[in-house]
């Protein structure tokens, strides 16, 4: 008999990591979210972070923060029996929240967020599959365990109608 399917909302900080019975979804805009798929074990997991990274050395993972959120995902993985290179990997988000600011440098905090997001990765030795990162705008993000299929949601033109309104 089959498993009931299950549906997980992710709120940023949170990440969860799943059988093929699981359906895992979250909104991101300057946040980005990880997800990593075993395309054998068909398992997988995904993360939601808001910063690259904080200044104090934790006493445990905070998965609000990119590189405590992969050490999370890299945890369950290990609990898995499985090593970070078997799986697929999607990066999403990273957006600019605030178009026309000119943001771009130091202080941008989606631009910060995708490229903590991708030096994870690749010191796991992860290429990740696909990504859909910066821009402005917010995305809805849809991740089925049990196929490794990512749809995203990627809402732009409501800004840029409120900026031309403005």
């Amino acid at each position: 008999m089959a498993k009931p399917r299950i549906e997980i909302v992710l709120q940023p900080g949170e990440f969860h990591f799943g059988e093929r019975n699981t359906r895992i979804r979250t909104l991101l805009g300057s946040c980005v979210a990880i997800t990593l798929w075993h395309p054998k074990l068909l398992i997988g997991g995904m993360c939601h972070f808001l910063l690259p990274s904080r200044p104090l050395i934790p006493r445990s993972c905070d998965g609000r923060y990119g590189e405590e959120a992969m050490a999370l995902l890299i945890a369950a993985i290990a609990s898995h029996g499985t090593k970070p290179r078997e799986y697929e990997a999607k990066l999403f988000g990273g957006g600019n929240m605030f178009p026309g600011k000119g943001r771009g440098d130091a202080f941008d905090v989606g631009t910060r967020n995708a490229q903590i997001a991708m030096q994870m990765l690749a010191r796991h030795g992860i290429v990740p599959k696909a990504t859909s990162l910066g821009q402005s705008g917010y995305r809805n993000v849809y991740f089925d365990v049990g196929t490794g299929n990512v749809w995203v949601r990627h809402v732009s033109e409501l800004l840029q109608e409120v900026k031309r309104s403005a």
